[in-house]
């Protein structure tokens, strides 16, 4: 049984991705902001953690990590939110979680990034997606930095609540935009926590043709 510790324990791909890992056994802990959210995410299977990562520091986040084996981050601002909370959520909470995975030695890291991540945004963009982009784009970098960590980015395509297809496309960049469900997300983040092959790559995914097992074997 392996111990992962989820940030956005309470999102939408980490819904699927508590259930897929409790259903093979192993032990999820659902870091979550508000405590309102903490019976949904047990419900799920997970264990909720309550853990504002906009409003703590280190000391505070090192205990939640302590003895997992990997570590997810899958939180995001979300819509509605503005070009700060782009900030302080999609770079900021990223940067302080692997400075807690390093500190506790915890080396497995997943990064759920974006589509885009990685380039400068088109100016004629909105203001609130520009700060998006650069605040993953800043999160990927500072990962790319750090020798203590077996870090994996993960950049899905445009995110849709679909039935699971289990059929994905799965490389390194370049890959043609294309849509990809909540749940194979999930899905494949489970199949690349047990894939060393995947140490150290950034990867884009969408819908596609090749099963999750397969593709993640191609890696």
């Amino acid at each position: 049984m392996s111990r992962i510790v989820i940030a956005g324990g309470h999102g939408q791909i980490a819904r699927h991705l508590i259930r897929l890992l409790a259903d093979r056994g192993d032990e999820a802990i659902g870091l979550i902001r508000n405590p309102d959210h903490g019976d949904e995410v047990a419900r799920w299977g997970g264990q909720p953690r309550v853990l504002d990562l906009e409003q703590v520091g280190l000391d505070e986040v090192t205990p939640a990590v302590t003895g997992a084996d990997a570590v997810v981050f899958a939180a995001g601002a979300g819509p509605g939110s503005g070009p700060a909370r782009k900030d302080t959520v999609d770079r900021a909470a990223s940067v302080l979680l692997a400075d807690a995975a390093e500190q506790t030695h915890v080396r497995r890291f997943i990064q759920i990034s974006a589509f885009g991540a990685g380039e400068e945004p088109d100016e004629q963009l909105d203001e609130t997606w520009q700060a998006y982009v650069r605040a993953k784009t800043a999160a990927e970098e500072d990962l790319r930095r750090r020798s203590g960590l077996d870090s994996t980015i993960l950049r899905p395509g445009r995110l849709i609540d679909d039935e699971p297809t289990g059929r994905v496309a799965l490389t390194e960049p370049p890959l043609e935009r294309g849509n990809v469900t909540r749940a194979d997300v999930a899905a494949v983040i489970v199949a690349l926590l047990d894939a060393p092959a995947s140490v150290g790559k950034t990867l884009v995914l969408t819908s596609g043709d090749t099963t999750i097992a397969d593709a993640v074997a191609a890696l």
